[in-house]
C-alpha cells in the first residue's frame, strides 16, 4: 500500500522561500560550486543571477567538476560534465575540472562550500578552509530516498509526494548533516503517470531546489545556532536507500518482470536489456505498451514476432511491443530485423 500524508498538499509553484526576516549576518560568500548534471545546473544559475543582484550576499562562484568520461564503441568520445559548459560559456564562472579531492587546493579566499548532486564526498580538509562550512541541495525529502539517485528511485518506487532537501555537508557521511530546509509537509504531489520522466522531475526539483537554497543563505540558516527544519523522519513515511543505478537495474528478467514494471523503468531510466534465446544482449531503445486481453497467447517469458511486431511476453502474461532495439556491439536502433531473424 503507498504510504500518503493526511495534509493538503500544495503546487511546486505555490512555495516561496524567498521572503526572510533573520537577524543573522555573515561576510559575502565566496563560494565553491562543486556540480554535475541538469539538477545542479538550476541551483548554479539562481545563485550566479543571485550574486549579480546582491553582491553583498554572494561575492563570487568558482565552479569544481569532475571531468569527462569515455563513452560510445571503443570509448572514443568524451561526454563532458553539463554544468562545464553552462559554467564556462553562459555564466563565464571560474571552473576546476577534479576528479578528486586529494591533493587539491581550494582557492583561497572561500568561505563556503555548495555541493549539488555532485558525486564526489567533501573531505573535512575542504569543508574546514571554509569559514561557513558547507551545504548540500538533495532531491528527495530526507531521509527517505538518501544516496546518490533520488529522482530516479522516487518515480521507481511511485512515490504519491517528493520534495527537496537543504542540509549541511557532513564531515564524515553523505546525506547525514542538519536538514536547514524542507519542503513543507507534506510534500509536494506527484502525478506518477506516464509522461512524468526522470528529466521532467529534475527540472521540477530542480527549480525548487534552487529556490530553496537561496532562501538558505539570504536567511543565514547555515550560521549557528543551527535549527533542524527536518520534518520527514517523525512522519511515518517509508525511508529507502536511493542506491547507485547500475547496469543491474536495466535488466529484463522475463521471469519476474511483469509489463508495468518494464515500462516504468524504461520511462526512468531507459536503456533496458534482456538476452536472446542464443545468449545475444539486446537494448530496448523504444517499447509500447501491447494492447491486453486478458489472455497470454504465447508462452509465458519469451520474445515472439507476431506479424511484423516483437513482442515481449513476461511470465505475469503482461506484454510489450519493442518498436527499436539495439544488438550490443552493433549500430545503435538496427536490431529489429535481426532479433526477428534470430526467432525464426
Amino acid at each position: 500500500m503507498l504510504w500518503r500524508p493526511s495534509a493538503p498538499v500544495r503546487s511546486f509553484r505555490s512555495l516561496n522561500y524567498r521572503r526572510c526576516n533573520s537577524t543573522k549576518a555573515s561576510e559575502p560568500l565566496k563560494i565553491l560550486f562543486c556540480g554535475s548534471d541538469e539538477f545542479s545546473i538550476a541551483s548554479l544559475r539562481a545563485l550566479n543571477n543571485a550574486k549579480h543582484q546582491d553582491p553583498k550576499l554572494i561575492q563570487s562562484i568558482d565552479v569544481v567538476h569532475r571531468p569527462g568520461k569515455p563513452t560510445g564503441r571503443g570509448l572514443k568520445v568524451i561526454r563532458e560534465v553539463p554544468i562545464k559548459q553552462i559554467a564556462t560559456k553562459e555564466l563565464n564562472l571560474n571552473t576546476h575540472e577534479i576528479d578528486t579531492f586529494t591533493g587539491w587546493i581550494p582557492p583561497v579566499s572561500i568561505n563556503m562550500i555548495i555541493a549539488v548532486s555532485f558525486g564526489l564526498f567533501v573531505p573535512p580538509r575542504i569543508l574546514g578552509s571554509a569559514k561557513y562550512g558547507g551545504v548540500n541541495v538533495h532531491p528527495s525529502l530526507l531521509p527517505d530516498f538518501w544516496g546518490p539517485a533520488p529522482i530516479q528511485h522516487t518515480l521507481l518506487k511511485k512515490r504519491p509526494m517528493t520534495g527537496v532537501t537543504v542540509q549541511t555537508l557532513d564531515p564524515v557521511h553523505f546525506d547525514h548533516g542538519t536538514i536547514l530546509a524542507q519542503t513543507p509537509s507534506p510534500g509536494l504531489p506527484l502525478d506518477t503517470g506516464l509522461d512524468l520522466t526522470t528529466a521532467k522531475l529534475t527540472a521540477l526539483l530542480g527549480e525548487a531546489g534552487a529556490q530553496m537554497l537561496l532562501h538558505v543563505l539570504e536567511s543565514r540558516a547555515f550560521l549557528p545556532p543551527l535549527v533542524d527544519a527536518g520534518w520527514y523522519s517523525a512522519s511515518g513515511g517509508p525511508i529507502d536507500h536511493a542506491e547507485k543505478i547500475t547496469k543491474q537495474h536495466r535488466f529484463v528478467d522475463l521471469l519476474t518482470a511483469t509489463a508495468d514494471d518494464i515500462l516504468i523503468r524504461h520511462r526512468v531510466l531507459g536503456g533496458l536489456w534482456c538476452y536472446l534465446p542464443n545468449g545475444e544482449r539486446i537494448i530496448l531503445d523504444e517499447i509500447v505498451p501491447s494492447k491486453p486481453d486478458g489472455s497470454i497467447p504465447h508462452e509465458p517469458a519469451t520474445l515472439i514476432d507476431e506479424d511484423g511486431q516483437l513482442i515481449l511476453q513476461t511470465n505475469t502474461g503482461g506484454a510489450v511491443i519493442i518498436t527499436r532495439c539495439t544488438v550490443a556491439g552493433r549500430k545503435r536502433g538496427t536490431g529489429l530485423m535481426h532479433v526477428k531473424h534470430a526467432l525464426q
